[in-house]
């Protein structure tokens, strides 16, 4: 069979990422190959600088260039209410909506039994020290609308209950706009209808 073992071992490094196969691999590999040499290491010298030049805050646990997130080091933000997600690329999506001023806490996953991820595993621990020792009036719980992430709410939730005058919410979900009801699950119709408010 024939091989060319620099591209098989593009192909087979860019298999690796999330949500390529291989026939992914081998069109973006040939795209590659059909780019510029500084194009290519443009690309190269952005990875590398990536790898070496970000790192995790040591507040929110988001993705950060210093020890501590341009978002926790502004100070016109909205510092008594933290908004907790699952992923750092959680904290991407809300910022990229404009309308949220607050901080973030970054809990590193989910609780998952069947993955043997408990609540040990994740950043509850320092969530809780960081409501406890700051000023925080109100946590958004912003973990996904799924099993998993009902079950990581409803923890939080107890975790927090000891905390008086902390006001816990938790993110709305249902039908997105532009869909149908014949697309969505019981789960998402069950929300859509809990979460119903008042026509004005």
């Amino acid at each position: 069979m024939f091989k060319i073992k620099s591209f098989d071992d593009c192909v087979f490094e860019l298999s690796k990422l999330p949500g390529i196969g291989k026939k992914t691999a081998m069109r973006l590999a040939l795209y590659l190959l059909n780019k510029d040499l500084p194009d290519i290491e443009r690309l190269s010298n952005t990875l590398v600088n990536l790898k070496k030049n970000t790192r995790i805050c040591k507040k929110c646990f988001g993705i950060s260039e210093s020890d501590i997130c341009a978002i926790c080091a502004d100070t016109g933000r909205n510092n008594d209410t933290i908004c907790v997600v699952e992923e750092p690329k959680d904290v991407f999506i809300i910022e990229a909506s404009g309308r949220y001023d607050g901080l973030y806490h970054v809990l590193g996953g989910k609780i998952a039994p069947l993955d043997d991820i408990g609540p040990d595993k994740l950043r509850i621990n320092e969530l809780i020290k960081r409501v406890e020792s700051e000023n925080i009036n109100e946590i958004i719980i912003a973990t996904n609308p799924d099993i998993e992430g009902e079950t990581t709410a409803i923890y939080i939730k107890k975790r927090l209950s000891h905390i008086n005058k902390l006001l816990i919410t938790r993110i709305a979900s249902g039908i997105p706009i532009g869909s149908h009801l014949e697309y969505a699950d019981e789960v998402t119709i069950l929300k859509s209808i809990e979460n119903r408010r008042e026509m004005r």
